[in-house]
């Protein structure tokens, strides 16, 4: 078994495995969430995930077993599938910036999903430097979150607070 990120190279098979599962199955997201204990109301929130039906659990165990980190959350769906749906979701930053990110840096993604990945990194570097935190980093972090994944409009930037203290919209 894989105890952390160091011992990733020890196996290439199952590293590239993992890159092509994700690029089919997994998603680099952020989302933006009002919270009312932080200065600004809103609050980041970066986590990768991997989706599958239950019975390919053992496959999310796999990937979780490998990066050491990250839990399986399941959701009981009553729509027309047959089976529930589980999501291994890494939400823990350090998590994400010691183990999920320099594995993908070297086993980079193929398909599109390696463009949602940059954003991804430059999001956590945000992050990192405490940039998130002013109100030029929270407008960034929107305006590059509303063009990952499912390209949804960002209610931040929409939000009637945020368009009154645009600079734009000054005097």
């Amino acid at each position: 078994m894989i105890q952390n990120s160091d011992n990733q190279q020890e196996r290439p098979e199952i590293a590239s495995w993992i890159c092509g599962f994700v690029d089919g199955e997994g998603c680099f997201s952020v989302s933006m969430i009002r919270n009312k204990t932080t200065r600004s109301g809103w609050q980041l929130f970066p986590e990768f995930v991997v989706t599958q039906g239950e019975k390919s659990r053992p496959c999310l165990e796999l990937i979780r077993e490998f990066f050491d980190c990250g839990r399986i959350y399941i959701n009981r769906r009553h729509d027309n599938h047959r089976e529930s749906l589980l999501r291994y979701c890494v939400r823990t930053q350090s998590d994400l910036r010691l183990k999920i990110v320099p594995f993908f840096m070297r086993y980079p993604l193929r398909t599109a999903k390696y463009d949602d990945f940059e954003k991804f990194v430059y999001i956590l570097d945000l992050m990192d430097r405490g940039l998130h935190k002013t109100d030029q980093g929270l407008r960034s972090a929107a305006t590059i979150i509303q063009q990952m994944n499912r390209k949804v409009p960002s209610r931040f930037l929409e939000s009637s607070e945020t368009t009154r203290q645009s600079p734009s919209n000054d005097g």
